[in-house]
């Protein structure tokens, strides 16, 4: 360590959510000797479901050597400085500090650099993590999830390839659905009818994916062990329903949350979700932004092709329903159910109350007049 450093404060990795293990530094949003005041963005860091800025904690002067842009560190590790005084800023520049880059393969060579762990299975939502069985790190007897030697073994008898690592929010998803397929779950589909909630969302200029939480969290309301989660030492009850809507972001899904969706006024809950769509759009969640739902919603309507699908429950909830094209007669949904929590005629019981609500939107709306 230089004396210029042992004068100097180290910025670190931060710890931006319980389950983060390493970040990527995107940027540095200060130049190296720029004077720098507590509270100023220095730095964006990429975590698994979003770009979070990192603020100085005190004032001084961004100092070398600086961990290099587009590479990762883990959580802790010293990635800058912040001088006390300009006289004790390093001039070593921004590559100095090695952090890792993902490296290229050649023919057949899987590409891996040591400082790029491998996936870890079940990294979980911070605010789920007092909910998850143990059972849920393990592979399912029925459904394994094959070694990473065997699936080399069988990309080494095809064609060539060359491994290019995935996002962050891929590797992160990737890591929840391991995790999610342990759960022992089965399906309900029913068809329902949209058109009534359709021509409300437009008559209110409201998003159909706020009504359709709304339909959802009152539906819950009446059924509350859809808001309950499995944990080995029995059921978690939560008193407020909180709902995770599936968003597109491209490289994969990410599920912001819509707090207390059955009692706010539904005015609120609009304006909550414009700001959160707008967020994940740039990837600017805060993971309180999209973890710790209680029942969640995956919407492909939009896609006119789209006849049925369903979805695989999100660690932490009873279930989620997947919402497909609406048709002359209405709309297919599937209900995912976690088995160990709700039964058939749970699910189908869930689903005839969710068809008065959608039958009958007037009652989502409360007391509020037409704008």
């Amino acid at each position: 360590m230089t004396v210029n450093q042992l004068q100097s404060q180290a910025i670190t990795m931060p710890a931006l959510s319980d389950t983060m293990s390493n970040g990527r530094l995107v940027k540095w949003t200060k130049k190296l000797g720029d004077k720098i005041k507590k509270g100023d963005v220095i730095a964006e860091v990429e975590t698994d479901k979003a770009v979070m800025e990192v603020e100085a904690f005190q004032d001084g002067y961004l100092s070398g050597p600086l961990a290099a842009e587009g590479g990762e560190a883990p959580v802790g590790q010293t990635i800058g400085y912040i001088a006390a005084d300009s006289a004790a800023i390093s001039s070593v520049d921004a590559a100095a500090i090695e952090t890792a880059r993902p490296t290229a393969g050649n023919g057949n060579a899987a590409a891996k650099s040591a400082a790029w762990p491998e996936p870890v299975s079940a990294v979980l939502a911070a605010s789920t993590a007092s909910l998850r069985p143990a059972s849920w790190h393990r592979e399912s007897p029925v459904d394994k999830t094959p070694s990473a030697a065997q699936v080399r073994s069988t990309l080494e008898a095809g064609p060539p390839y060359r491994v290019e690592r995935a996002s962050s929010l891929r590797e992160a998803v990737a890591r929840n659905m391991i995790a999610s397929a342990a759960v022992p779950s089965f399906r309900v589909t029913a068809n329902l009818p949209v058109a009534p909630l359709m021509a409300a969302a437009q008559a209110r200029r409201y998003s159909l994916s706020v009504l359709f939480a709304r339909a959802c969290a009152l539906t819950i309301a009446a059924h509350p062990l859809f808001n309950a989660a499995y944990t080995p030492e029995g059921l978690a009850r939560r008193e407020r329903v909180d709902i995770g809507i599936a968003v597109d972001h491209g490289e994969g899904l990410i599920t912001p949350v819509l707090r207390d969706a059955a009692k706010r006024p539904l005015a609120e809950l609009a304006l909550d979700w414009n700001t959160l769509r707008e967020r994940a759009k740039n990837r600017r969640l805060a993971p309180a932004d999209y973890t710790g739902a209680t029942f969640y919603v995956s919407d492909l309507g939009v896609f006119p092709v789209v006849y049925a699908f369903d979805s695989i429950i999100p660690p932490g909830a009873a279930a989620i329903l997947s919402i497909a094209a609406a048709g002359v007669q209405g709309a297919f949904v599937t209900l995912t159910c976690d088995h160990r929590v709700v039964f058939g005629a749970d699910a189908a019981r869930f689903l005839e109350t969710l068809e008065q609500q959608l039958k009958d939107p007037k009652r989502l709306f409360g007391g509020e007049t037409p704008q």
